[in-house]
């Protein structure tokens, strides 16, 4: 039955073309609208670690005073100070933990025609490539004791290392970093996980990339800048090893709840150890965040985006409601051929289902129309300076989502015609035709 109805339902369409590329059009606009903001918000509120995020904590102990020194009280940065991190880095209660943070330093090629250039990376420790399963191209990370030898070692992105040596492997050779000479030990395969989650949360989330990676303290020791922010408070002296400055992120994998359970018990005991000494003096405030929550936390999606969406959303429902009225006034014109199949034995959920059919079809035609429309709207949300706009891509969940989306459409604006028209009384039709 279903292909008969679709063959009436094509008849109608030959019938009725104004109506039906109006309804086309009305629906095509609204997935089109609608399917352009899913689709963003889409990608920027993904995994940026599948299989690994679940297992991923950011520890957050607040160290800033109750005064006015913390610029947002209301916001939760995840900084920690030097002592903390170090701290709770050797301490090492959890499977894995890195300390780190961001920098940007001039890279001088080996080549003398090429002029030295500036880079972002991070500064991190021997932790941090296993813990986030950082894919290696060659070489691997450095281990532990280079953090406590302060060794001159670096891991280049595949982007800095096509730069500095071709399609060659930088592994073993010397890259100069500011004025210091580090040693390639690997060689990433292209790892840019978006959002950068590990970084310090701000308006250049997305779009973002580290080429390089160097042992933290060894970028401590040689004073090298940071890029993030750095909070201080009272008399900080030496600001980077002071208590009194927070600035470093710290991040943890527990492979386990009653792990988590035991970490969170751990930085609450170590929050009450140090208010006792002098520091922390706000109300206990040690917690947890996973991954995922970490990224909600820190309001990864602008809520500008999150308002567009919804006023998306409500252009296919001013278009559904336009559409009702169409199909209502289609349906309720064909009264008497509904009234002649209502005499010849058809059921109401017979007529029921070949209208709705009909709806159905109109929506996925409208689909394929909003298709069209949504990737035009992503090619210009690609055109936007927007650290988040090369992302704007529909993958496979989306484009089965867009005909999903329009055949719901479809369906929900034609069940109060199609049930409107099924109640008809086919006697009364039938008088007077």
């Amino acid at each position: 039955m279903l292909g008969y109805y679709c063959l009436l339902a094509l008849y109608s369409f030959k019938c009725s073309k104004t109506i039906t590329a109006l309804m086309v059009l009305a629906i095509g606009l609204g997935i089109g609208a609608s399917m352009t903001m899913i689709t963003v918000l889409h990608v920027m509120s993904g995994d940026p670690l599948p299989g690994r995020s679940a297992h991923l904590y950011v520890p957050v102990i607040d160290p800033h005073p109750v005064s006015p020194a913390k610029p947002k009280d209301n916001v939760v940065d995840g900084a920690v100070t030097w002592i903390d991190a170090m701290y709770l880095l050797h301490t090492a209660r959890a499977d894995r933990q890195a300390a780190m943070a961001a920098g940007s330093l001039p890279v001088h090629p080996a080549q003398g025609s090429v002029r030295p250039f500036f880079e972002s990376g991070h500064y991190v420790t021997a932790d941090f490539f296993p813990m986030f399963g950082t894919p290696f191209h060659a070489g691997g990370g450095w281990s532990a004791r280079d953090d406590e030898n302060h060794a001159r070692v670096v891991v280049l992105n595949a982007d800095l290392n096509r730069k500095l040596f071709g399609n060659a492997s930088g592994i073993g050779h010397t890259v100069r970093l500011k004025n210091t000479d580090f040693r390639v030990v690997g060689v990433l395969d292209d790892w840019h996980p978006q959002p950068t989650f590990y970084a310090q949360i701000d308006n250049a989330a997305f779009g973002s990339t580290d080429e390089f990676f160097i042992p933290l303290e060894t970028a401590q020791e040689l004073n090298f800048g940071i890029a993030g922010r750095m909070w201080c408070w009272g008399n900080s002296g030496d600001a980077r090893l002071s208590d009194h400055c927070a600035w470093l992120q710290f991040w943890v994998q527990l492979n386990s709840a009653s792990q988590a359970s035991a970490y969170r018990g751990f930085l609450a005991d170590y929050w009450r150890d140090q208010q006792r000494h002098g520091r922390f003096p706000r109300p206990e405030n040690a917690r947890l965040f996973g991954l995922m929550d970490w990224l909600g936390n820190q309001h990864v999606v602008p809520a500008d985006l999150r308002l567009q969406l919804w006023l998306a959303l409500g252009f296919l429902g001013v278009c559904m409601l336009n559409i009702v009225g169409l199909l209502l006034a289609k349906f309720l014109r064909r009264s008497g051929e509904i009234s002649v199949r209502r005499a010849l034995g058809a059921r109401r959920r017979d007529v029921f289902a070949q209208l709705g059919v009909e709806a159905g079809m109109i929506g996925l035609v409208g689909g394929a129309l909003g298709l069209c429309l949504a990737e035009l709207g992503l090619w210009s949300v690609r055109q936007r300076p927007d650290g988040y706009a090369h992302l704007a891509q529909m993958d496979a969940a989306m484009l089965l989502g867009t005909f999903l989306l329009a055949l719901i459409a479809g369906l929900c604006a034609g069940m109060v015609p199609a049930w409107r028209a099924c109640r008809i009384p086919p006697a009364l039709q039938l008088k007077t035709q």
